[in-house]
């Protein structure tokens, strides 16, 4: 009798369970703003298109240590803006910084407004040696053929460049004036972070006591096909982006005769304590961004999505297990923690004295710089191994931006205007854009790139055969034009 009872009590407990599920996923409404999709505004995809082209034929390849480096062909870049934007330079103002990097200054009718920061960047990574003939056109003749603009900065980055100038030098030519004034900031050395270009505006503004109203970078985009359970693309807008933080990790000992290895040797430790590393990560953190993420796709999903991330409060431990398994999930959920380089050892027959490697975190907003550093000395848990900060680009998580104001709420509205078949979230920037230089200077600091992307897509970032469909490059033109007419 008495197991007759607990059965009963355990199958009603289900039975509450069951119902509280369905009940909470059927009230997880849609979160997406209804509007009605913008009128489709005309562009000359071909001419616009050829403008694309012809600016990839400038091999405005950054280098770290080398200022000058291409410097002509970023003269001939600067040069082609203007020819190919002739309203856009009579009315803007534009000032070079520090070198290669352009300010734009449209003034706003109201000195009042607070400013807007539209984002791009001039420079572009290196073809990898050897890989020249595996691509259908060669990487710098922007060549249009196909549906599509050939050539390495297609997407990254002067698809964006080019697209915000089309736009603008579109509303000079219907008369719009903005009631806010409209920074343009194009640093030439983002692919090597930034610091000559995009940090030097930063620091150029804040001299003139410069507060944004919001910043837009490239970033996130539109993806089909990446979201399990989801059917419409998802359009992610990242409002924060994750910190960068690499360290090194040194070890002295004496060195010796291979024929009679002490109990711990320089290797030894070096590889116990990487391997601890690697098996002892900062903990997942699914609350905060990755939870509001997940939840405002959750309604527009199907089956056992919708439900399980509808439900958080019954389903998280489980989705923390399913989630870390992809890679690409997992560095949305956590600090991630990467071996990137050992070094030890010259001789089969000799044991070193020495053995260094580095290891690579990108920090979680919420985590610190000095939280990962205490982390690698608990796990690690030997004084005779150093760890110092290795480099000068170990940065903090950025802030979250506010997803309730009135910024967000343009760029939502505008996705929805131009791309009505999708579903907008906030999402996470796992990359470093020259954004994070502004992070003080507003607290909306976004990252999104308005172009449709699917999976096939993605090798051609930094890789082989990038390219920017002309549909979709127009598609960049309508929105940058749409969401200038909502925000400014």
């Amino acid at each position: 009798m008495a197991v007759k009872k607990v059965l009963a009590v355990a199958f009603a407990a289900i039975g509450v369970l069951a119902v509280a599920v369905g009940v909470n996923t059927v009230r997880s409404g849609s979160k997406q703003l209804v509007v009605e999709k913008a009128q489709a505004l005309a562009i000359d995809e071909v001419a616009a298109a050829q403008r694309l082209g012809e600016a990839l034929r400038f091999v405005t390849i950054s280098e770290y240590k080398n200022a000058d480096a291409n410097a002509a062909e970023f003269d001939k870049l600067h040069a082609h803006l203007q020819a190919s934007f002739p309203r856009l330079h009579a009315a803007l103002k534009r000032e070079n910084v520090n070198g290669k990097a352009l300010l734009y200054t449209w003034q706003g009718s109201d000195a009042k407004a607070a400013p807007v920061m539209w984002m791009a960047h001039q420079d572009v990574v290196p073809i990898a040696p050897g890989t020249e003939k595996n691509w259908q056109q060669q990487p710098f003749a922007g060549v249009v053929r196909d549906g599509f603009i050939w050539g390495r900065g297609s997407w990254d980055d002067k698809g964006n460049l080019y697209a915000q100038m089309e736009a603008i030098e579109m509303l000079l030519a219907s008369g719009f004036q903005p009631r806010r004034t409209v920074y343009l900031a194009y640093g030439a050395d983002e692919e090597v972070g930034g610091k000559r270009g995009a940090a030097k505006i930063a620091e150029l503004l804040k001299s003139r006591g410069v507060k944004l109203d919001y910043v837009l970078d490239e970033g996130l985009m539109i993806v089909h096909g990446m979201v399990p359970g989801l059917q419409p693309g998802a359009a992610m807008v990242g409002v924060a982006e994750k910190g960068y933080a690499s360290y090194k990790l040194e070890l002295e000992t004496a060195p010796g005769h291979s024929s009679m290895p002490p109990q711990d040797t320089a290797i030894g430790m070096m590889s116990k304590a990487l391997a601890a590393l690697e098996a002892n990560p900062l903990p997942v953190r699914m609350a905060g961004l990755p939870q509001q993420s997940f939840e405002t796709m959750a309604p527009e999903m199907t089956g056992m999505n919708r439900v399980a991330l509808s439900n958080f409060w019954l389903f998280k431990p489980m989705l923390e297990r399913m989630l870390t398994k992809t890679p690409s999930v997992n560095a949305l959920v956590r600090t991630t923690t990467a071996l990137t380089i050992v070094n030890a050892g010259v001789k089969d027959n000799v044991l070193p004295g020495t053995a260094s490697a580095t290891v690579n975190f990108r920090l979680l907003p919420g985590d610190t710089l000095a939280g990962v550093e205490q982390h690698m000395h608990q796990v690690i848990g030997n004084d005779k191994i150093r760890i110092t900060p290795d480099g000068d680009f170990n940065t903090e998580a950025s802030r979250v931006a506010r997803q309730d104001g009135a910024a967000f709420t343009a760029v939502n509205r505008t996705i929805r205007q131009v791309f009505p078949d999708v579903v907008v979230a906030p999402g996470l920037m796992i990359g470093a854009t020259d954004s994070r230089y502004f992070d003080g200077m507003s607290d909306s600091v976004l990252k999104f790139g308005p172009v449709r992307a699917q999976p096939e897509d993605l090798p051609r970032f930094h890789g082989t055969n990038e390219r920017m469909s002309v549909k979709g490059y127009a598609d960049m033109i309508r929105f940058y034009h749409q969401l200038l007419k909502n925000s400014a």
